[in-house]
């Protein structure tokens, strides 16, 4: 009878379909990695999500960010301003935001924690062990219109 070959070490296993580490229906054990990439996403539109959350990041990513929206095919980047540690069971995140003029700022980051810890933990069964929010700016009322009269025709 022929031994089964090992699994390399180094490359993750596939057919786990349940709980990270479990078996699946079908009875086959597995483990299931998730990118730090993944994370960062769910929890990008999930802050996202909440009223009075105006954007993620910095000024200096954001200016980033507007350049790279407006290359074609580039898209939006859904992970500026989000930076995660992922464990195998665990992850902590941190978020930098900019809020809304007149948001009640406490009230706002509990929402986007509890917004955040449910999005993250439903959807890919890791732990959020902490949330840390950082508010850089206060975005307000008519900051990004820009001047009709500087507009070329």
């Amino acid at each position: 009878m022929a031994q089964p070959t090992p699994h390399p070490p180094d490359r993750p296993r596939s057919g786990s379909t349940g709980p990270l580490g479990d078996k699946d229906a079908a009875g086959a054990a597995g483990r299931t990695t998730i990118s730090p990439l993944v994370v960062q996403k769910v929890a990008g539109l999930a802050a996202r999500e909440v009223a009075g959350v105006h954007a993620l990041g910095g000024g200096v990513s954001r200016a980033f960010g507007a350049l790279r929206e407006r290359v074609p095919g580039s898209g939006t980047t859904s992970t500026a301003g989000v930076s995660v540690e992922v464990g195998e069971k665990q992850t902590a995140i941190d978020l930098d935001l900019v809020v809304e003029y007149g948001a009640r700022i406490a009230d706002l980051a509990r929402a986007v924690r509890r917004n955040v810890i449910t999005a993250v933990e439903e959807i890919t069964s890791l732990e959020v062990i902490e949330v840390n929010l950082a508010v850089n700016d206060v975005h307000l009322p008519g900051e990004d219109d820009e001047p009709d009269s500087a507009r070329v025709e």
